[in-house]
């Protein structure tokens, strides 16, 4: 019954631990994009607020399987954008963290907008009158707090993220739920693959939550 998780049949963990890769490296390129794209939204100048507004608006309202093969069908096959990658699998693990990057950016800049306006006016006031630039103040006075007041919203949009990954599946990428399929294919046991694979995810998303809740009730803002 359980022949089908021999590890040399089926790799089960390495397939989880590209998931887990993607997620990381999606995660970190979001976290920076989104912080600048925030940045941008509040900035004082009039384009670079439309710019941000526009991207936001853009993406969120771009389904993510649209951007994902938009970056193999248009970046890397139409105009030859290969990220680096030496192989046809490492290109396309690149572009996957790629889409996943310029998806889930917009949400963590809308989260971390709604941080932003929770600080307090008068504060960004009395720094620039200190002598601060915008940027400055940005990222000494509002960033901090900003960030402190939307852990529980920005492990929201992480763990997301995580599940988002699936698909990568759809440029070949051999994530988990590219193995999931493989072996629905191929064997009987269709539920207890599933239940299989629900476990898996549940094992990487749920302590993702549990300790960036306890991290947000740790630095909570007490306004």
């Amino acid at each position: 019954m359980f022949d089908f998780l021999d590890l040399q049949r089926y790799d089960l963990f390495g397939a989880f631990w590209v998931t887990a890769q993607l997620a990381v490296f999606s995660a970190i390129g979001s976290l920076i994009l989104g912080t600048i794209l925030a940045g941008m939204r509040v900035s004082p100048v009039p384009l670079m607020r439309v710019f941000g507004t526009g991207y936001v608006n853009i993406v969120r309202n771009t389904p993510l399987t649209v951007i994902i093969l938009f970056t193999s069908l248009g970046l890397f096959q139409t105009l030859g954008i290969a990220m680096g990658g030496d192989t046809f699998t490492e290109t396309n693990f690149r572009l996957a963290v790629l889409g996943l990057t310029a998806y889930t950016a917009a949400f963590v800049c809308e989260a971390l907008r709604s941080g932003i306006n929770t600080v307090p006016v008068g504060q960004a006031e009395a720094a620039r009158a200190l002598g601060l630039s915008f940027t400055q103040v940005l990222r000494l006075v509002v960033l901090p707090q900003a960030f402190r007041s939307v852990v529980a919203p920005l492990a929201n949009v992480l763990i997301a993220l995580t599940k988002n990954t699936t698909v990568a599946a759809a440029i070949g990428v051999a994530e988990a739920a590219l193995l999931m399929k493989t072996m629905i294919e191929n064997e009987a046991q269709v539920f207890l693959i599933g239940g299989i694979f629900a476990l898996g995810f549940i094992l990487l998303t749920l302590p993702t939550g549990l300790l960036l809740g306890w991290v947000s009730k740790r630095v909570a803002v007490k306004r």
